[in-house]
């Protein structure tokens, strides 16, 4: 198994976990009922976020905080979402990644949910 070493890993990557917590029980309304997110739309903006996180690239401009802000308004996040959102991330990089990367992203997400957690709910 490779590591992530482009844009492109960083999207399939991406694509890999929205086809899982988009299907899940709990987590997936926020994705499909609550945000009503395009995915066409949202990938290359999500993959701007994980480029920047692993590679010091790309475009990301937006406040990640304040869309789950205005998310976690229209529906309060719970704490077992967080472990939801963190499982399946995990589970999507450790099913196509392996290397200094993938851990890499595994420890960004872990930040990005604690930081969530902390200032979202």
């Amino acid at each position: 198994m490779k590591d992530i070493t482009s844009r492109e890993d960083i999207e399939f990557l991406m694509k890999s976990f929205y086809s899982d917590a988009l299907k899940d029980p709990v987590i997936g309304e926020f994705f499909t009922k609550i945000a009503k997110l395009d995915l066409n739309n949202h990938l290359p903006q999500i993959t701007d976020l994980w480029e920047l996180q692993l590679f010091r690239k790309g475009g990301y401009k937006n406040n990640v905080l304040q869309i789950h802000k205005n998310l976690s308004d229209k529906k309060r996040f719970e704490e077992i979402h967080f472990e939801i959102w963190l499982s399946l991330f995990n589970r999507a990089v450790d099913k196509n990644f392996k290397g200094e990367k993938a851990n890499l992203i595994k420890t960004r997400a872990l930040s990005i949910a604690t930081v969530m957690r902390l200032k979202v709910k």
